[in-house]
């Protein structure tokens, strides 16, 4: 550690660095924070909320966990681990786009050139075992995350050079290049582990069930391996005080169930087996939760965080497969999916068609490019589709009656232009092959979405099957690239970086480990993505995303979905929320408890005021 630090020093003697002052917050592009450093609390935090109480929820993921971190891409961990049993260096607010505010770390100082960031560790920082929380523990998780950790890391930290240990609470994070504008940021939010504890463990396994110290407000109490995870509050944690944390985790006792699919989480949910369920099911959140409950108000349904941009949904396209390396097919197959009809008939029009990977946000492309963005585009012309420079894309609409004869029509002339004939009741290539892929369904109950989808293909020629596999099967399976289509989402942050090469980075294209589910390859999304993470101000970000875009909208990559006007959630109304709710976040951990039991919308109101308040 002391060689590293003397070499560094000697290196800095002959290098001219302009130091930056150290500061409790960072944003992007050195915009001013929302908050200034002397704030007392989160705008959606309420400083008097009452600790105490519990909530029980269900788990985001499917199916049960097999170890507790969720930082590996083997197996499924528990999510819920990063933020409440590990802190991070600093905290990233929930309504502005993306700046953080000091947590582990209390300042921050970036480099004028952004060649390297240095954290500047809080002295009174410690695990839950009491040991203190070092510099050398940051740049022990750093190396257990890119080393051994989840590819996401790999991609995402791939610019930096080194980690300096420069004393026991100050760190240095030395750069490649100064090319990302987010990289610091991205660090910040970096949890940190302890080295004490997790050096005589496996972690690329995931370190089984055994229960380790944290760093966060919450220490896990008790483990039913697969099943449940409960977490206790830590009463003397060192950052309770703090402005950034005032108001927030107010439950003394959290507790994340763990079910095989979502018709029996919220079947255990209505009976009253646990408080707060997230609902990815539209027809569920409309009519699943009917009764004397939801009348009286004490089951609670709402959108929670309508103005956050949604993560982009749809049924992807394996590239690898011989059929959809033909961006005629893919367009073909994506026109035959009636969202329209499905909408109405299936999902009570709750939902929105997805057009865009940056649904509901400013990064989507929705007209046509500008001069700036064409200048983006131009040099990759004749690699991306004419369309791009010429229209504005608009996802496959019908008039959702259910016939879809015209899309048809449409759909065979590609077919035909790309060398698909009618042979009987089928569409065969210039071998005779037939047109025939499957879906691999990992999710109970959305066959009866994907039915329709199959019958308008068939009418057409082309064989669709529907594999239904256990959670086990289909997340080796989805490793594997063993498919030819699935149901993916992604992600969106108001603020996109390097974790963008996970997606529909060429490099994850082979890596299990990796989210690039379409198995993409091309080097102008790879131009595209370099210049997103390297844009210099917001004005080049959005156009650089509205350029990634519209690449990707009219590469027919996928068959777009639809997403929800904000978070679908139902709960026990038996909690206090703030009157000001994150923009970009459900918010959870701005609740408290204020009745151990739900109470009615008349009860709530004759004792609290209004409900949930």
């Amino acid at each position: 550690m002391f060689s590293r630090l003397i070499l560094f020093s000697a290196f800095a003697l002959l290098t001219p660095f302009s130091w930056a002052a150290p500061q409790p917050a960072l944003t992007v592009y050195g915009e001013p924070a929302k908050y200034a450093p002397d704030f007392q609390h989160l705008a959606y935090a309420n400083p008097d909320a009452p600790k105490g109480g519990s909530l029980r929820r269900s788990s985001l993921e499917s199916g049960p966990f097999d170890h507790l971190i969720p930082y590996i891409d083997k197996g499924t961990g528990v999510a819920d681990i990063d933020g409440w049993l590990y802190a991070p260096l600093a905290y990233r607010s929930k309504d502005e786009p993306y700046s953080v505010y000091g947590l582990v770390a209390q300042q921050m100082e970036l480099d004028p050139d952004r060649r390297w960031i240095r954290f500047y560790l809080n002295p009174k920082a410690r695990f839950d075992d009491g040991t203190p929380i070092t510099a050398e523990d940051v740049r022990y998780t750093f190396e257990l995350f890119t080393t051994q950790g989840s590819l996401k890391y790999r991609q995402q930290f791939r610019d930096v050079a080194e980690v300096v240990v420069e004393s026991p609470t100050q760190v240095r994070f030395l750069f490649k290049n100064s090319d990302s504008r987010t990289l610091p940021l991205d660090l910040a939010t970096l949890p940190v582990l302890p080295e004490h504890w997790w050096r005589t463990r496996d972690f690329a396994e995931g370190g089984g069930f055994e229960i380790p110290p944290g760093s966060g407000p919450y220490r896990i109490s008790a483990v039913d391996a697969g099943r449940s995870v409960k977490f206790q509050r830590v009463q003397d944690w060192w950052a309770k005080d703090l402005p950034i944390t005032r108001g927030l985790y107010n439950f003394d006792q959290l507790s994340v169930e763990f079910f095989a699919d979502t018709d029996v989480s919220r079947q255990v949910l209505k009976a009253g087996g646990f408080d707060y369920n997230r609902e990815f099911s539209a027809t569920s959140f409309t009519i699943g939760y009917a009764g004397a409950a939801l009348e009286q108000g004490k089951l609670l349904r709402e959108h929670l965080a309508p103005g956050a941009a949604q993560g982009a949904q749809g049924f992807v396209f394996n590239l690898q497969k011989p059929p959809f390396q033909d961006r005629r097919v893919r367009q073909a197959i994506a026109m035959l999916w009636d969202f329209e009809w499905s909408n109405r008939q299936m999902m009570r029009s709750m939902y929105l068609r997805q057009r865009s990977f940056f649904s509901h946000s400013a990064l989507a492309a929705t007209a046509l490019p500008d001069a700036e963005e064409l200048k983006i585009l131009e040099p990759l012309r004749g690699q991306i589709p004419d369309e791009v420079f010429t229209t504005v894309f608009e996802a496959p609409k019908t008039d959702g009656s259910g016939n879809i004869r015209a899309e048809q029509l449409q759909a065979l002339n590609l077919l035909e232009a790309a060398g698909w004939k009618p042979q009987g009741d089928q569409l065969v290539n210039a071998n005779g092959e037939p047109l025939h892929f499957t879906f691999l369904n990992g999710q109970k109950g959305f066959e009866r979405l994907l039915l329709p989808f199959k019958r308008n293909l068939a009418q057409i020629g082309i064989g669709f099957d529907i594999r239904q596999v256990d959670t086990a099967q289909y997340t080796n399976r989805v490793r594997n690239r063993d498919y030819d289509m699935i149901v993916a989402g992604y992600p969106v942050s108001q603020a996109p970086g390097r974790e963008m090469f996970n997606y529909f980075g060429s490099d994850g294209a082979d890596d299990p480990g990796s989210n690039n589910y379409m198995v993409l390859r091309d080097p102008a999304v790879d131009a595209l993505l370099e210049g997103l993470v390297q844009a210099d101000n917001r004005e080049s970000l959005l156009r650089h995303a509205h350029a990634l875009d519209r690449v990707l909208q009219w590469g027919y990559y996928w068959v777009p979905n639809y997403y929800p006007p904000g978070i679908s959630t139902v709960w026990w109304n038996r909690f206090g929320r703030p009157a000001i709710a994150p923009l970009y976040d459900a918010g959870l951990d701005t609740w408290w408890e204020i009745s151990p039991t739900a109470l009615t919308t008349t009860q709530m109101h004759k004792e609290y005021g209004h409900v949930g308040l």
